[in-house]
């Protein structure tokens, strides 16, 4: 395997024609023979450069609209043909193949004619043959042939060859060959994954996994992990398609609870009204609607004002002056919001810790999207939790039946619920947590400490008594037994909304008819692990 190999002959043979001109006019100025295709060729000669036709070079046409014409011996031969082999270059000589060098392809738009929503044969003609063939070829004989399937590479490879007179280093071909296989095989995992869906396969035999290389992180969890950031290259509005404004670069566990927190806030239309989710440790230690988002944000502060500190904050709708001013009082991590004012803007730069992310929307709560968690020796896929649960769809199991108001404040927790780890207890006054009890292996533990941390907020605040008294009370699961449900009655809980489902509902709803409290079951549960 030699170090440097010349570049005297390229291919190129590109659908995203961004940096194209500037390449071929850098590569024919190092004295390089430009082979092309199609659009390619077409606009590398309308730029005023020489090119040379594939169909020429093999001395066989295009044909089947385009399917046929880099899947040819004397394309594959001048890319994997070993320059160290005589029997190689002999072989070349006598079926007239010529060494091709550098590979510079990109595929066809699969990806992005997808995401149109184009139909099924639309998809199917997207779906590139011909490029895969050949950067799979010259990834294999990078001991001698550079690939190049990345625009960002551009430069990389024009630089390299201007430091090595013309030619290419090994270091470099291996790692162009690494990322060339990494793309083959992640579009080769849309084009699969899609027909799944396509063709109503929820679970297929073969499962792929792809993703793109965004940035590195200090650390992952704790100091001694390693750790990165990929995409997945869907354009969900989010922690991975958000602009940073200021603040330095996201770690791990910043991504991970921007994430959550933003999931949570999109449960609550912005046309209904601003809210605001406070999240720490991937658990919400706050969420509120408001008259306006600084009375959400200080409704969701006054749920748990110190878990609160150092903490992500989502809103539902853009950022603006007042409610930045409030935020900065504390220590924040990160905020995220559908946007920001100038003002906001101004106010924040103010910290240089705090990061502010702005999206173009909301993510929607209900689009389907699988999931994924590794586990030893294999990966778990699931469906996102997207369950809704509205009005229609309760049921009224005790003697007293919610109010209004009450149902309101119900099905405002049952959302923040969704949201909490298991096992899951959320009380909720006036649409804003009072108290959350998460990540419990006992829902009587659950209940207990939310309701004890919203003993310490009145404390804080000077109430008089905790806002858990006449509040709504959310379980993502169902009791059990009936001990966590009284201890939300003893906090003060008025009434409660849970899946049901439990051998024991019966004595679950005597015990909560006997207390007063009125009771709807959901039929679905939120367990999140």
């Amino acid at each position: 395997m030699t170090d440097h190999a010349p570049l005297r002959r390229a291919l190129l043979s590109v659908s995203d024609k961004t940096g194209l001109i500037d390449l071929g006019q850098a590569l024919a100025a190092r004295g390089v023979e430009l082979l092309s295709t199609g659009g390619t060729a077409k606009a590398l000669r309308d730029a005023g450069l020489e090119v040379r036709d594939v169909s020429d070079f093999t001395g066989f046409p295009e044909m089947m609209d385009g399917r046929v014409k880099t899947l040819h011996p004397v394309v594959h031969g001048g890319l994997l043909a070993r320059r160290d082999l005589e029997s190689h270059r002999d072989a070349m000589v006598e079926h007239n193949i010529g060494p091709i060098d550098l590979l510079v392809v990109n595929l066809y738009p699969f990806e992005e004619t997808v995401a149109k929503g184009a139909d099924f044969d639309t998809c199917i003609e997207n779906i590139d043959i011909g490029g895969p063939a050949m950067i799979r070829s010259a990834a294999k004989n990078h001991a001698f042939v550079a690939v190049v399937t990345d625009v960002q590479d551009y430069e990389a490879l024009l630089a390299e060859m201007d430091a090595n007179d013309g030619q290419t280093t090994l270091t470099l071909r291996q790692r162009l060959a690494q990322t060339a296989y990494a793309r083959t095989a992640a579009y080769d995992t849309a084009v699969s994954t899609w027909m799944a869906g396509a063709i109503g396969t929820d679970t297929p035999r073969r499962r792929s996994f792809a993703g793109t290389y965004k940035q590195t992180m200090r650390y992952g969890e704790n100091s001694h992990q390693r750790a990165a950031f990929y995409t997945d290259g869907t354009e969900r509005p989010g922690v991975a398609t958000a602009m940073q404004h200021q603040g330095k670069e996201l770690s791990y566990n910043n991504i991970n609870d921007t994430d959550a927190a933003f999931e949570l806030v999109a449960e609550f239309d912005p046309a209904q009204g601003p809210a605001v989710a406070i999240i720490k440790h991937a658990n919400p230690c706050g969420v509120a609607r408001g008259a306006t988002l600084l009375e959400a944000y200080q409704n969701a502060f006054d749920c748990d004002r110190t878990s609160a500190f150092g903490g992500i904050v989502a809103l539902n709708q853009p950022l603006d002056e007042d409610t930045a001013k409030a935020i900065v009082e504390i220590f924040t991590e990160v905020v995220i919001a559908p946007g920001a004012s100038d003002a906001a803007k101004a106010i924040f730069a103010t910290k240089k810790n705090l990061r502010l992310l702005t999206t173009d929307g909301l993510p929607d709560v209900k689009a389907p999207i699988t999931t994924y968690r590794q586990v030893a020796g294999g990966m778990l896929v699931q469906d996102k939790d997207t369950g809704f649960v509205g009005m229609d769809d309760l049921k009224v199991v005790t003697k007293v039946a919610p109010t209004d108001a009450q149902m309101a404040d119900l099905l405002f927790a049952w959302k923040v619920a969704k949201h909490v780890k298991s096992n899951a207890i959320v009380y909720v006054k006036d649409a804003a947590t009072v108290g959350v009890g998460a990540g419990q292996m006992s829902r009587l533990d659950s209940a207990l400490i939310a309701a004890k941390k919203a003993e310490r907020m009145a404390d804080a605040m000077g109430l008089s008594a905790p806002l858990t008294i006449g509040s709504a009370v959310a379980s993502d699961a169902f009791f059990p037994f009936a001990d966590g449900l009284m201890e939300a009655a003893a906090a003060g809980a008025t009434c409660v909304i849970q899946p049901g489902g439990s051998m024991r509902d019966d004595e679950v709803i005597a015990a909560a008819d006997e207390a007063g409290i009125a009771m709807v079951f959901t039929g679905m549960r939120h367990f999140r692990h």
